[in-house]
């Protein structure tokens, strides 16, 4: 396949040698940090970490993005730019990295309060209380007796807890997709139950 000519001079500086390898890593180097920082930024507000410590997550992983690219150049095939090919190594290493810092902190056991938090977080107001506590009540059996294992554990991370996707990626051993997966067959699941209890409206 032919490369772009970007594409092209970045292969050819990075398997150069001398002041023109090192320029370039320099230069990758920059790239991957900035696009890090731009992304651990973004996601900031699932970890509460601000400031240095939130800098050296970006830091890292830059630095582990950049050994991985450069072991790798030689599959580099060309299906897409050199900087998006880079770009797919360096969000990985975010999504790992923000994923094993937020199980470094004690996890929030599972409780009841979990479930009355619940109500605030879809914007019910207290005025809505029998009618949101039902529909509660109807949601929580529902969680309890229509998922299985798998899906509860999930559902109940991501919709009750609040735990980042690319944390629950990290403690289940698994893929972005695999937990999109199962949250969106939870959702079906619990949605027909629902309908058919009669506290939705649709076809079950």
């Amino acid at each position: 396949m032919t490369l772009d000519d970007a594409s092209a001079e970045w292969l050819a500086a990075l398997g150069a040698q001398g002041p023109v390898r090192d320029d370039a890593h320099r230069r990758l180097h920059a790239l991957l940090l900035r696009i890090a920082r731009g992304e651990v930024s973004r996601r900031s507000g699932q970890l509460r970490v601000t400031g240095a410590e939130l800098d050296d997550l970006a830091h890292q992983a830059a630095a582990d993005a950049m050994v991985s690219i450069l072991a790798k150049l030689g599959s580099f095939r060309g299906e897409s730019r050199f900087t998006t090919w880079a770009y797919k190594f360096v969000m990985f290493e975010v999504s790992a990295k923000m994923g094993r810092h937020f199980w470094q902190r004690p996890a929030v056991p599972l409780d009841g309060d979990d479930w009355e938090r619940l109500p605030s977080r879809f914007g019910f107001q207290p005025a809505q209380e029998s009618e949101w506590r039902e529909l509660l009540d109807a949601v929580r059996h529902a969680v309890e007796n229509e998922l299985t294992e798998r899906q509860r554990r999930i559902f109940v991370a991501i919709v009750l807890r609040a735990v980042p996707l690319d944390a629950l990626v990290i403690e289940l051993d698994t893929n972005r997709n695999a937990v999109y997966k199962a949250l969106f067959d939870a959702r079906v699941k619990l949605r027909h139950a629902l309908v058919a209890k009669g506290h939705l409206e649709g076809r079950s």
